[in-house]
């Protein structure tokens, strides 16, 4: 033994470096062994090399999209919600429905959120049961299931200010201002709508030739007349 694995007191003790040594070699003791026992047991180390244990998809094919699911409406509810919808904003030449576009799955999520007040909810719900039950006492039949000129003639009813109809069409006026005013806010933010108006935003203007004569006339202003304004005001 040597002097540096003694201490004064004739003790044996291990040195810091000793220890050391000792430490480092025991991963190399221990895969010594392990090699050794594999052979012994006629096994082979697996082979090492740089690929996954699972190799990538070889079908590029896309999932079908997801449909979102309902958070505030009944299935009947959500029925007639895209029937009035419908009523609301048509399919045209020009682009699609507003339940097309999303606006009713829009509306369904705002419905949800906890920031929405449940007089809100109730006055959604109660419209919409406002509806049927007017279309059934008028036609029979719940208003998803009327024809079109007969909800048509409901709407044409209740789409005026609620204080200019009777009392009876008051709280179908009261929620048709405010379906309309959620279908078109649905429709006209997402990309059917937007593309509707013809929106051109994030696209580069190369040169700018100024606003169209067309426009300008239609506001009946012109390019003079906003600079006199503009130096009178200067």
């Amino acid at each position: 033994m040597s002097d540096e694995d003694r201490n004064d007191g004739g003790e044996t003790s291990i040195s810091r470096r000793r220890a050391l040594r000792v430490i480092g070699a025991i991963p190399v003791v221990g895969a010594l062994g392990l090699t050794q026992q594999q052979q012994s047991q006629g096994q082979q180390q697996p082979k090492q090399t740089h690929e996954g244990p699972n190799q990538p998809a070889t079908s590029t094919r896309q999932p079908p999209p997801s449909q979102p699911r309902r958070a505030f409406f009944t299935r009947a509810e959500q029925r007639t919600m895209r029937v009035l919808a419908d009523d609301i904003i048509p399919r045209d030449a020009r682009s699609g429905s507003a339940s097309e576009s999303g606006a009713v799955e829009f509306i369904d999520f705002n419905l949800s959120v906890e920031e929405t007040s449940n007089d809100t909810r109730t006055a959604w719900r109660g419209g919409l049961r406002w509806l049927d039950l007017e279309s059934k006492k008028r036609f029979n039949v719940a208003y998803a299931g009327a024809k079109q000129a007969q909800r048509n003639q409901i709407l044409d009813d209740i789409s005026k200010p609620a204080d200019s109809v009777s009392a009876e069409l008051r709280p179908g006026a009261a929620f048709f201002a405010r379906a309309r005013d959620m279908v078109a806010a649905g429709f006209f933010s997402s990309p059917t709508g937007w593309r509707d108006l013809q929106y051109l935003g994030n696209t580069f203007v190369p040169k700018w030739n100024g606003c169209p004569d067309a426009a300008l006339q239609k506001l009946g202003v012109t390019y003079d007349l906003m600079n006199q304004r503009t130096q009178s005001n200067g």
